[in-house]
């Protein structure tokens, strides 16, 4: 199966999957970290992306749980979302999937499989001392909701950009009672309530941003 020609998409997701792995490997061996090197050297893809696709993004956990290692979430649920449907449908039915199918298919299984693994990591990578030191620097920094309604207590999702000009993806709910936050507005954030969750106001000059 790993070399049928209706499977070689998930066998060269297999293989790039294990390359990267590999690879993290010797540069942490060497002292080095890819992930880390990657993230602050690639400009961030996202700051002309809007709309839905923005919410995409934030369901996604870009921006709070590195890049490389979303990537990898991503060749890991597709391998395996892949190989999982052939091997299903070559027992009932003797044959294997054709790629056009089966390739459309294990790609949209593998969104919910990078979503809930990627939760697990993004509450686990802000304990980072890394990771900590950068979400408290965007206190002071203007944020855009990018997804449903936030008000006190109950945050919404935000994009905000980093000093390195990296977006991430916090949460955002109002300092004060009795107001809410919508899509599109620009959020001055004033307090880290924790990790990747803030506290802010409405932006009150919005020319400067």
């Amino acid at each position: 199966m790993l070399f049928a020609a209706e499977t070689w998409p998930f066998t060269i997701a297999t293989f790039l999957m294990l390359l990267i792995a590999v690879v993290e490997g010797l540069a942490m061996v060497a002292g080095a970290n890819i992930s880390e090197w990657l993230q602050s050297a690639l400009p961030d893809p996202w700051d002309s992306v809007h709309g839905p696709f923005d919410n995409v993004l934030g369901w996604l956990h870009v921006g709070r749980v590195p890049f490389l290692v979303l990537v990898v979430l991503f060749l890991m649920g597709f391998a395996l979302a892949g190989f999982a449907l052939n091997m299903v449908a070559n027992r009932i039915f003797g044959l294997w999937v054709p790629t056009l199918i089966s390739v459309p298919l294990a790609f949209f299984a593998t969104l919910p499989f990078v979503r809930i693994l990627g939760a697990g990591l993004a509450r686990i990578i802000p304990q980072d001392q890394t990771f900590a030191v950068s979400f408290e620097t965007l206190i002071g920094r203007v944020a855009t909701m990018v997804g449903g309604t936030a008000r006190p207590g109950y945050p919404a999702q935000a994009r905000v950009a980093n000093e390195h000009g990296q977006n991430l993806y916090i949460m955002v709910e109002p300092e004060t009672e009795g107001v809410t936050f919508g899509s599109g507005e620009q959020i001055l954030l004033k307090k880290q309530i924790s990790g990747s969750r803030f506290a802010g106001v409405v932006n009150p000059w919005p020319d400067l941003v």
